[in-house]
């Protein structure tokens, strides 16, 4: 990071820029007390420009105002152009550059044509006074419009970054609430399976109780399915609350929620659904191909429903910037340590006519299913044409438990 030294909260380059241009004046008025006319009187007008220019840049205005007052009393004085004159000219520059308001570098024009009317008077005949005007008019307005540029493609550079902040703080706010909305719906699909796994607990207590006395041994293997489903349970709470740590106070689920636990259709995704999903890509133009390798184990409903989302969500991009057409290939490879998922596109589909808008957060919402079981995921174009997505999830040290049946 740039560290900026500043001096009274002006930056120090930009101090030490004025004070060479004042020390400039200063030396030059020294010069003018032996070898102008005025002497000390003129070197006295040339210190007090020299001090004044030191504020150009925080009082650009008022500095303008103070210098063409001394070079009015030069004029009265009659004392001729002089060198450190040229502080005039610093300040109609920095009056257009900086000042707040294109008027006021408008109104130091005028005042700067007066000025050289009068400077020009001073000339002995007619000729002089055309020669000189004109001279001083050409210095002068050159001076203006360079400052004038100066001050137009400043004001676009400040209008570019504070476009480019905007657009910054947009996109983090959008982020922001697309990783919000994901969570919210995490959180809704985690409730589903922590209500079902409550429910056979609940089932299964109500059996081993009825049946402690007539068959202890299933009464054992019932209260064993409570305490193994309620360790589950309780590991799925555990990543819910880790997701919506850092996304403030959880809101309910409201009419939603009620809507979908009261709908006797609703039922949760799961592995076996996969085929179903695939058919559906492949109806809607994508050449499917899956491959398994290595037994899939009894996974937890909550890293099921999490493979389930990763590959249609990596289907519907391949579907979306492929194009219908496109070949896709889906490996799902089982090992004793993790479940890792490979959607690989090859990008030579048809582009769609009327392509699903996309608001750019598909990626952002398969990181955020993948972090809750402490996955990983890597996604990216290939060498040889198309898309990448991979997925890896560790699996938990204990294989799920079988429900039984009350």
């Amino acid at each position: 990071m740039t560290v900026r030294r500043t001096v009274f909260g002006r930056p120090l380059r930009g101090v030490a820029f004025d004070v060479a241009v004042a020390a400039l004046v200063v030396l030059v008025s020294l010069a003018a007390a032996v070898s102008q006319p005025g002497g000390w009187a003129a070197t006295a007008v040339g210190l007090g420009m020299a001090v004044a220019l030191l504020f150009r840049r925080t009082h650009p205005s008022a500095v303008t105002v103070a210098v063409a007052a001394l070079a009015l009393i030069q004029v009265i004085a009659r004392w001729g152009p002089l060198v450190y004159d040229v502080a005039v000219l610093i300040a109609l520059y920095s009056v257009v550059k900086y000042g707040r308001r294109l008027r006021d570098g408008v109104l130091a024009g005028a005042v700067a044509a007066v000025g050289v009317l009068l400077a020009a008077a001073q000339t002995p005949n007619v000729i002089q006074w055309w020669v000189t005007a004109l001279w001083y008019a050409l210095v002068t307005g050159a001076v203006w419009l360079v400052a004038l540029n100066v001050r137009t493609r400043r004001l676009y550079v400040l209008s570019l970054e504070e476009r480019a902040t905007t657009l910054e703080r947009e996109r983090e706010a959008e982020s922001r609430a697309a990783v919000a909305e994901e969570r919210t719906r995490i959180a809704r699909e985690l409730h589903d399976v922590v209500a079902h796994s409550m429910a056979v607990m609940i089932v299964q207590a109500d059996g081993a109780r009825f049946m402690l006395d007539r068959d202890p041994a299933q009464a054992r293997t019932a209260v064993k399915v409570v305490a193994d489903t309620g360790r589950q349970a309780l590991e799925e709470m555990r990543r819910l609350v880790g997701v919506l740590r850092d996304a403030g106070p959880a809101g309910s689920d409201g009419a939603d929620g009620l809507a979908v636990a009261a709908d006797p259709e609703h039922r949760r995704l799961a592995l076996a659904e996969l085929p179903d999903l695939l058919a559906r890509f492949d109806d809607a133009g994508l050449h499917v191909r899956s491959t398994v390798t290595g037994a899939p184990p009894a996974l937890p409903p909550g890293l099921e429903l999490t493979v389930y989302r990763v590959v249609q969500e990596a289907l519907t991009n391949a579907l979306k910037h492929a194009g219908v057409g496109a070949g896709v290939e889906v490996v799902l490879s089982y090992t004793a340590e993790a479940v890792v998922v490979r959607v690989v596109d090859d990008g030579r589909g048809r582009p769609l006519v009327s392509p699903a808008p996309s608001g750019g957060h598909g990626l952002l919402g398969m990181r955020e299913r993948v972090t809750v079981y402490d996955g990983s995921l890597t996604a990216g174009p290939r060498l040889t044409g198309g898309w990448q997505v991979e997925v890896r999830l560790p699996l938990p040290s204990e294989p799920a438990t079988e429900v039984i049946a009350a």
